[in-house]
Order: structure tokens, then C-alpha cells, then sequence
């Protein structure tokens, strides 16, 4: 993934620099905490950068990625993060990779708790990235002392660098979709749920944008089906080009529809994004003879917002940005409609 320098002193000069790269694997199930790293370490070089956002999957990762250091958030879903360090230190691969967890809090009984039951290094999220480097430096420094003494650890540097390579290739394949290069539907729903569950345990904002393309049945026939995934494609890009923080996703949603998720975002913000989607995609002036709403191709937008309650579902939240586009639809398109009748 990401590279991040280190001033690792060997223990043999001879050796070349490559040989002392550091593998970060970060167990959190924030995807704004794992951008937030990731963003940290992308200018420095000689680390390399994985992150895991199910607890479940913790141990599995860590023994395939062979990390040096591993950041450990405490609070989980599922399984919390004490027991994934004494899984850790109970698995005979990963059972001496030095172990950093992240708190949410400075509390000197939590932090007690966390250096007994195997942790190594304590710091509370997130973190300065000054302080982050050097302490990732420090203890992946001493694990790797440890490595140069087995013959083996260049076959380990190799086995690292092609499960990299895997990584990303899964990961593209597995999240984007194929024609537009953005999220896919798959990854739209587990990336929703999470936030979703995330803003009901927080009491925050979550925005949702349902997306249309204008008459595109229309734009096919006349056209031609290639043109018409052009069209999309261009839409799409358009579409993520516009976000400009982190944790908002834009995907595919089905078809000529696309979706935008906009946590802590809200109605206000969705419906002026919303508008200037409309406005941006109209700009790029994709000729579009046979729609009765503009020269140009064009979009309708439903835009919804909830601070979700315990009791309510997901679903709702789609449900309402989908009626809003139906409105924006029924209102004459190339619009953004936030409020129900």
C-alpha cells in the first residue's frame, strides 16, 4: 500500500537498505482512523502500510502479513481489542510482533490493563504523527533485530512484498466496479452499514445521495451502448472528483444510478452538494439530443439525512433518498430534491 522512511541502524551495514522495510498492520474498525494513519505515513519510505477493519479477521491478516509492528484500536465491534492481543500473543507466527494499542482516552487503569495482557506500547488516537513514526519506528527496529538473526528473513521480505501485491489486487477487484472504477455495490453496502452503525453509536449525521442519470435508456438508443458507457464513466469521475474529504464514497449503485455517502454530514451539506453535482455534470456539456430537459446529459439527485436512533433501519435512510429522486424525477429532473411533501 503506503511506504514510509525509517532510520532503521542494522546490525550489518553490508546489507542493503530494502532489507529493513517495516510492515504496519493497523486493526480498526474506523475507515476514518485507518485514512487518518495512512495519510501520516504516505510521505515517509521503507514502510509499508495494511489495514484491517474486521475484528474477526484480525489474526488471520496478521499471521498472512507478517506485520513489525502492529497498532491494535482497544474498542471493536464483535471482539474487542484485548482479546486480539492475547490471540496475538498466543499465535506461534505473530506471538513476539510488538504491539501498540490505540485508546480513545488517557486512563491509567485501561492502560494497566493493556500492558498486562501483552501490549507493548500505549497511545491515545489519534495520534502525532511525529510521536506515531518514531514509536512504529522504534519497536519495529527491535522485531527486526530479532528477524536478522533467521536465515529466513529475506524469503519473509519476498513472502511481504507479493501478499502487498495480492492485497491490492483483491482489494481492487473485490471493491471497485468494473466499468466505472468506482465503489461497487458491494462495497457500498458494508461501507454504509459501517457508517451507519458508527453514526448511531455517536449521535452523528449521515447523508446519503441517490444519483439518476436523465432519460439514459433514452441516451443508449441513440447512441449506441459503448457511448453509453462512456457516459457513465464520465459521470462517475465527475461524481469522485467532487468529494473532497476522506470518508466520503462515491459508487455505483445499479445501472445508470449512482450514490454518494456522506458521513457527519448534514442535510444542509447533502443538499448543496446535491446541487452542485447537477451543475457539474451538466458542465461537461455530453451532447444529449433526445432529453426534453437540457441540450446536455443530466442528472436527478434524492438527498437524505438521518441521526440514526436504535430504532431505526438502514433501510430508512435509502428508502427517503430514493423517494426524494423519485420526486426530483417527477419535478422535471436535472435537480436535487432533500424534502418530502
Amino acid at each position: 500500500m503506503n511506504s514510509v522512511r525509517t532510520d532503521i541502524q542494522a546490525g550489518s551495514s553490508t546489507q542493503p537498505p530494502d532489507e529493513y522495510k517495516i510492515m504496519v498492520l493497523l486493526v480498526d474498525d474506523q475507515t476514518m482512523v485507518g485514512e487518518a494513519i495512512r495519510r501520516a505515513l504516505v510521505g515517509e519510505a521503507n514502510i509499508d502500510f495494511h489495514f484491517c477493519t474486521r475484528a474477526e479477521e484480525a489474526l488471520a491478516v496478521a499471521e498472512k502479513t507478517h506485520p513489525t509492528v502492529i497498532l491494535q484500536d482497544l474498542v471493536m465491534p464483535g471482539v474487542d481489542g484485548m482479546t486480539l492481543v492475547r490471540q496475538y500473543r498466543a499465535s506461534a507466527v505473530v506471538a513476539n510482533v510488538p504491539i501498540i494499542v490505540l485508546s480513545s482516552k488517557d486512563d491509567p487503569t485501561v492502560k494497566r490493563d493493556a500492558f498486562a495482557g501483552g501490549a507493548n506500547d500505549y497511545m491515545v488516537k489519534l495520534p502525532d504523527v511525529i510521536e506515531l513514526v518514531a514509536r512504529i519506528r522504534y519497536h519495529s527496529r527491535s522485531y527486526i533485530n530479532l528477524l536478522q538473526r533467521d536465515a529466513a528473513y529475506r524469503a519473509l521480505r519476498e513472502s511481504q512484498q507479493q501478499l502487498q501485491k495480492t492485497n491490492f489486487e483483491l482489494q481492487r477487484l473485490t471493491n471497485t466496479d468494473g466499468l466505472t472504477g468506482i465503489a461497487n455495490r458491494r462495497y457500498f453496502d458494508d461501507y454504509l452499514g459501517a457508517e451507519w452503525r458508527r453514526a448511531r453509536r455517536d449521535g452523528l449525521h449521515l447523508s446519503l445521495l441517490l444519483i439518476d442519470v436523465d432519460f439514459f435508456k433514452l441516451y443508449n438508443d441513440n447512441y449506441g451502448h459503448v457511448a453509453g458507457d462512456a457516459v457513465l464513466r464520465r459521470v462517475a469521475q465527475t461524481l469522485d472528483e467532487s468529494l473532497q474529504r476522506p470518508a466520503d464514497l462515491s459508487a455505483r449503485f445499479g445501472g445508470e444510478e449512482f450514490a454518494v455517502i456522506l458521513p457527519r454530514t448534514p442535510l444542509e451539506g447533502a443538499q448543496a452538494l446535491g446541487q452542485k453535482l447537477c451543475q457539474l455534470v451538466e458542465a461537461n456539456q455530453l451532447p444529449h439530443e433526445r432529453s426534453t430537459v437540457s441540450s446536455w446529459l443530466t442528472v436527478s439527485i434524492g438527498a437524505a439525512c438521518m441521526v440514526p436512533t436504535p430504532e431505526q433501519e438502514l433501510s430508512e435512510l435509502i428508502e427517503m433518498a430514493d423517494r426524494r429522486l423519485y420526486r426530483a424525477k417527477q419535478q422535471g429532473r436535472n435537480r436535487v430534491v432533500w424534502q418530502d411533501d
